[in-house]
């Protein structure tokens, strides 16, 4: 029986690039995102299931858990990567905001976690990668919502690691630098307009001035990472926070 895999902000970025990794090792996949016109467009092309998905909202992501279960009769591989952007000082940073990127960020990994934890307990295997990011273990001015989900998120994948391990469900974080995804090309703009200086010096001295490989990181390399954690090749990883950072973190 093929494996289901499930890809929150799977119909751009990141998530594309692992929808099209998993349906090229034989998964089902459910694309989850909240752009149906994009999503429905790449499920049709790839051949595989679209599920409108507001990661904002508890009733919907028990809904993505529904439906998938409705449809393939098991959850296998969930990636948690449906991201949210904003850049603000704290003063200026709007309250309704916050809770919105706390949900989708962090609230949400965990509901679809809770949601999909039964069915990889009774298949005594599962696969829960979350896309967290070098913001999860340190910090940048501007980015307080996200880099405080981050940070959580990193934690919820150590505890449920832990809590997993009997049941041979494993939790893993992947922390890339930033990526070259449309998420992060608005970004440029963003930043730009916030600390007052222009697009090339938001990527020259925002972006890569930390790193020690002067570049984007592409999609398709958080992509074969994720393919590492699901196969048997990554049984005994758990509770890891692996960073694709073109040495950000080294220092």
């Amino acid at each position: 029986m093929k494996k289901c895999a499930i890809v929150t902000g799977g119909a751009s970025g990141i998530g594309k690039a692992c929808v099209e990794a998993l349906i090229g090792e034989g998964y089902d996949v459910v694309i989850a995102d909240l752009n149906e016109d994009t999503g429905h467009q790449l499920a049709a092309d790839l051949g595989c299931h679209f599920t409108m998905t507001n990661l904002a909202s508890r009733e919907s992501c028990k809904n993505l858990i529904d439906e998938t279960l409705k449809t393939f009769g098991r959850i296998d591989v969930l990636v948690n990567n449906g991201g949210y952007q904003h850049i603000s000082p704290i003063e200026d940073f709007p309250e309704d905001t916050w809770d919105e990127m706390i949900h989708i960020l962090l609230t949400a990994p965990f509901l679809l976690t809770r949601y999909a934890w039964p069915t990889m307990q009774k298949q005594k295997w599962g696969r829960i990668i979350n896309i967290a990011s070098v913001h999860g273990e340190i910090a940048s001015p501007f980015k307080s919502a996200y880099v405080s989900a981050k940070h959580g998120l990193i934690g919820l994948t150590r505890t449920a690691a832990l809590e997993g391990g009997e049941y041979g469900i494993t939790v893993n974080a992947l922390s890339p630098a930033y990526v070259r995804t449309p998420l992060v090309e608005n970004q440029i703009a963003d930043q730009a307009q916030t600390r007052n200086i222009t697009p090339e010096e938001v990527v020259e001295k925002v972006m890569l001035e930390p790193a020690a490989i002067k570049r984007l990181i592409e999609p398709d390399e958080v992509a074969n990472l994720v393919l590492v954690m699901c196969s048997d090749k990554g049984s005994s990883i758990t509770g890891s926070n692996w960073k694709i950072d073109c040495g950000w973190t080294a220092k």
